[in-house]
């Protein structure tokens, strides 16, 4: 049976398998099904901008109104509101129609539990089992279908939701922001809520057709913001993707920040001001070792999860933790949300900087990023790692090299015939070396070449 979810939800290439109407029709079956019960109750529905999101959400809503679940349709909105009317309105379940930074003819469904939670992968895989049963399409029995209601309000209300979490005061006032909205999910709810906060605003791309969603913009592509950073002499840039849920901020000199630069700015003012009990913060296996090292120096824990914001947050709910994220952007501040959220991010970072009274570029020397290079190996086949001694031999006589003050990653990609290999360190060209060294043990015992 094929595996219709990923790291991140169900993605693939609009209108052609299996992202078609056929499996937004099953999979709003499914979820039916699967959290419907015989009470019926509400899913809450949001897209991005793209072309395909009103074909991919009328299909999925005419799967959830055939089994009798009302749908409670958001428009345009970030998938961070989804799950924030999900938890808030009581609703069964909700879904994010989005690619994220994927291109325009992409698309894809990310669904969230009562709880505004991104499912786990249990009910990832009864979701899949229904899809692909034999009676996911049977009406056999008739059953009174649910009612569809359109939630005007609902950006209003999200930007309402936002200024909540900002101290009354005016300090955001006549900030000077440039804003790239990615011609994405975020195009009204950033430019509202900041303007609404007084801050001197310049937006880019908020301009959305179907088509130029990610079209050299948003976090991928931080040229034209930093260029126009540095021509209106803003204090910074910020960018999202194209639902939103990740934040990928520009300096006062057009330099780009990374996601874990950002979680250790966050953590420093968090904790000075008593908001990060317990002092931990919890990141990927992919971080980059400059964060632990940050934020040992400030009496900070670190715990790392496996890829992905849902991993993160999970492993931030075991813990007891109120801040992750990832380098890629996805930042939670498990206080206020369940799931990263790009313009909450975005918010946080203005608040940093006036607590701190200091540019970006001096803030993010809070971390300094250990040099790391990742190379991408092709393998015909993706044993356990550990079963590969000539592999093993290099990976451990590696590490015994670095100490402390390096690290090694070898892991297999979740859905390409790939071995990821990572090295980093604080010599950058012994890095490099020593991931050449790996990356050949891993060709000569799985039998590949590099990507």
């Amino acid at each position: 049976m094929r595996r219709l979810f990923g790291t991140d939800g169900i993605r693939g290439v609009a209108n052609k398998e299996p992202m078609t109407p056929l499996l937004g029709l099953k999979l709003g079956r499914a979820i039916g099904k699967r959290y419907g019960g015989q009470g019926g109750g509400t899913v809450c529905i949001g897209r991005d901008t793209r072309q395909s999101g009103p074909m991919l959400q009328a299909s999925l809503a005419s799967g959830l109104l055939s089994s009798g679940i009302n749908v409670l349709a958001l428009g345009v909105i970030p998938t961070a509101t989804v799950a924030h009317f999900t938890a808030r309105k009581g609703a069964v379940a909700g879904v994010m129609v989005s690619a994220s930074h994927n291109p325009w003819n992409h698309n894809g469904f990310k669904i969230f539990s009562r709880a505004g939670e991104k499912i786990d992968q249990e009910a990832e895989r009864e979701l899949e089992d229904l899809i692909h049963g034999p009676n996911i399409l049977s009406f056999s029995e008739a059953m009174e279908p649910g009612t569809i209601e359109h939630e005007q309000e609902a950006t209003e209300q999200y930007v309402s939701y936002l200024m909540g979490t900002v101290a009354k005061d005016k300090a955001l006032s006549g900030m000077k922001v440039v804003t790239d909205c990615a011609n994405g999910a975020a195009y009204r709810v950033a430019p509202l809520l900041f303007e609404r906060l007084g801050i001197q605003l310049t937006v880019l791309f908020a301009e959305p057709n179907g088509h130029n969603i990610n079209e050299g913009c948003g976090s991928e592509h931080t040229e034209a913001l930093a260029e126009a950073v540095v021509k209106e002499g803003a204090v910074v840039g910020l960018s999202f993707d194209g639902d939103a849920d990740r934040l990928t901020a520009v300096d006062e000199k057009g330099r780009k920040v990374s996601g874990d630069q950002l979680l250790a700015i966050f953590s420093k003012m968090l904790k000075e001001q008593g908001r990060l009990v317990p002092p931990l913060v919890v990141s990927t296996v992919m971080s980059n070792l400059g964060l632990k090292k940050a934020l040992e120096a400030m009496g900070i824990s670190h715990a790392a999860a496996a890829v992905g914001d849902r991993n993160v947050y999970m492993e931030m709910k075991k813990r007891g933790a109120l801040l992750g994220g990832e380098d890629s952007g996805h930042i939670i501040f498990r206080q206020h949300h369940t799931t990263g959220d790009g313009v909450l991010s975005a918010l946080m970072l203005l608040q940093a900087l006036i607590y701190f009274g200091k540019p970006l570029s001096e803030l993010s020397s809070l971390m300094r990023p250990f040099p790391q290079v990742l190379l991408n190996v092709m393998v015909a086949k993706k044993p356990e790692i550990s079963s590969v001694p000539g592999l093993q031999r290099i990976i451990h006589k590696v590490e015994e090299k670095l100490g402390d003050n390096g690290r090694v990653l070898v892991r297999y990609s979740g859905t390409e015939a790939l071995c990821r290999v990572m090295v980093e360190g604080e010599d950058e060209s012994l890095v490099r070396q020593y991931a050449e060294e790996i990356a050949e043990a891993v060709r000569a015992g799985l039998g590949g070449s590099e990507g």
